[in-house]
């Protein structure tokens, strides 16, 4: 009997108007919540946008680099802050009691700090990187035996893109040293080699009157030939350097070989090549003129 009064209650619940009224008004306020968390979170990631737009573009370059990293740091921080808020919001509409469920998650929070001494270590060494300006979204880095494209510094690690197209995620934490090669200008140099037949000064010369013509938009200074570098047994080696844009020194390099082997080729001057010169001895012996 008692079970088919509960049965009754149940049913009474279910087919009442009240219950589905209250069901509705808590799937519209819970659907509200979502789409305003998100439209907040999207307004203040471009507001942070703007700003960072607006004050990059009166800073220097390593400005530049600092504000939009820190820009994409305060844009997750926002997020991740946006979308806990958001889903307490959500478990309040369902009845959940925050108060216990806070105060619960502190005392769980404390016990995992202390095991968790590698990610609080990974996140303050992410700022101090950050805030250093050790580098930047966008630099080329080596940390280690990982190099290459800096795409994304993260709140516990920062994401490199190789050049060959692996993606290596290194906890930020582990990054002990690093060698930044975008904060500065790069230098191209080539050796080019020049016979012992060849008139080596005039090579030079002409070498260094050809490259006042030679262009490449990644050129921050125009070629210099510095002279010969070094005397080896065939040939001798010029050295060409170029001042270049952050990290383009082998564009350069290549470019320039091209242009001085067609320079060298249209004014007939041979770049040496490995040659052997062999002897054959007479094999039946004595006087080859067979005496």
């Amino acid at each position: 009997m008692d079970i088919q009064a509960y049965y009754k209650d149940i049913a009474a619940w279910i087919t009442s108007e009240t219950t589905w009224e209250g069901f509705g008004r808590s799937v519209l306020r819970i659907a509200l919540i979502i789409i305003i968390g998100q439209v907040i979170v999207w307004i203040a990631n471009k507001t942070i946008d703007r700003v960072v737009l607006n004050r990059s573009e009166s800073r220097m370059v390593l400005q530049t680099r600092r504000m939009t990293t820190v820009g994409k740091l305060v844009k997750n921080i926002i997020s991740y802050a946006g979308y806990f808020i958001i889903g307490m919001l959500v478990l309040d509409e369902f009845g959940v009691q925050l108060a216990p469920l806070l105060a619960g998650a502190g005392v769980i929070g404390l016990a995992i700090g202390f095991g968790a001494q590698s990610l609080v270590k990974d996140i303050i060494t992410g700022f101090f990187i950050i805030f250093e300006d050790q580098f930047a979204v966008g630099d080329v880095i080596q940390t280690g035996n990982f190099k290459g494209t800096v795409e994304v510094i993260g709140l516990r690690a920062t994401r490199i893109l190789s050049w060959t197209g692996e993606v290596h995620i290194i906890p930020n934490g582990m990054i002990n040293e690093v060698t930044n090669f975008s904060m500065h200008n790069s230098i191209a140099f080539i050796d080019v080699s020049i016979g012992y037949e060849e008139d080596a000064e005039k090579a030079i010369a002409l070498i260094r009157r050809e490259l006042e013509r030679f262009e490449n938009e990644n050129l921050v200074k125009p070629p210099e030939v510095l002279g010969i570098q070094t005397m080896l047994s065939t040939e001798v080696k010029v050295r060409v350097t170029a001042e270049c844009l952050p990290n383009t020194q082998s564009i350069v390099a290549r470019s320039l070989n091209a242009y001085i082997k067609k320079v060298l080729d249209g004014h007939g001057i041979d770049i040496p090549y490995p040659r052997m010169v062999t002897y054959h001895r007479n094999e039946r012996g004595g006087d080859p003129n067979g005496a």
